[in-house]
């Protein structure tokens, strides 16, 4: 007797024959061969923007950073951070950052947005930010100026500033979280403590207390360790996984 397949073997058979096809131009194409490769510039920019020395293997300067205002309260390494100044929402003291441990009066990075990258680049490198190619070298450099111009989104649309809140929906959120996050962070995301025992860090503690943190790490990943970039996913999944990373333990 002549068997036909199962709807799920169906199901699967008409995936393959999909990945298939889409898969194929990838691999065959210049021009997207060109187009992913300046995605992956752009996630690698966006980590060196977070916290070069993590990407690069390097220890930051000791010394607070000459341009780093006399008031700020932050001292050290941590103010070669890119992000220390201009903010994880990259709007600088118009941001998050406009008040409280992490305010300098710098203002961000929105206005560079189209900028174009070798302008940046000066800028990264000039008298000012003193960035050296012994520090973050050219090729790393063109990655973060890459970032600067083509990786920024405006947080403000996912956000609630005032309440913190994501803008998306936990239900449209919970796939993503449960078969990517979850695979490290645990189906409660309670699996990595970011601090100690008596005062836990989880990914709900951040996608409460520093949403903008949350979806900077979701795009481009976490430096240092293979955590991926999402960055190829809508603005808005990224935001419905916010909202339902909100929605896990801070404890």
């Amino acid at each position: 007797m002549k068997r036909h397949p199962s709807g799920l073997a169906v199901g699967i058979m008409r995936g393959l024959a999909a990945t298939v096809v889409l898969v194929v131009p990838m691999t065959t194409s210049a021009d997207s061969e060109q187009a992913r490769s300046q995605v992956w510039d752009i996630a690698r920019g966006g980590q060196l923007y977070d916290n070069w020395g993590k990407v690069l293997g390097k220890e930051l300067p000791a010394e607070t950073h000459p341009a780093y205002p006399a008031s700020g309260k932050q001292k050290g390494e941590a103010t070669w951070r890119c992000k220390e100044c201009h903010g994880w929402d990259y709007k600088g003291a118009d941001g998050a950052y406009g008040k409280g441990s992490h305010y300098t009066g710098i203002k961000g990075l929105r206005a560079m947005v189209g900028a174009d990258p070798k302008a940046i680049l000066k800028i990264i490198s000039d008298d000012n930010h003193r960035y050296t190619e012994a520090m973050i070298g050219r090729g790393e450099m063109e990655k973060l100026a890459l970032f600067v111009s083509l990786g920024q989104i405006d947080m403000d649309q996912h956000i609630d500033r005032a309440t913190r809140k994501s803008r998306g929906e936990p239900g449209r959120g919970a796939p993503t979280y449960q078969t990517i996050c979850a695979v490290c962070h645990g189906f409660d995301g309670k699996t990595l403590n970011f601090k100690t025992p008596e005062t836990p860090e989880y990914v709900g503690t951040i996608a409460r207390e520093n949403p903008w943190e949350f979806m900077h790490k979701a795009r481009f990943g976490q430096p240092g360790i293979p955590m991926i970039s999402l960055i190829t996913l809508p603005d808005t999944t990224l935001a419905d996984l916010l909202a339902v990373a909100q929605t896990l333990p801070e404890k």
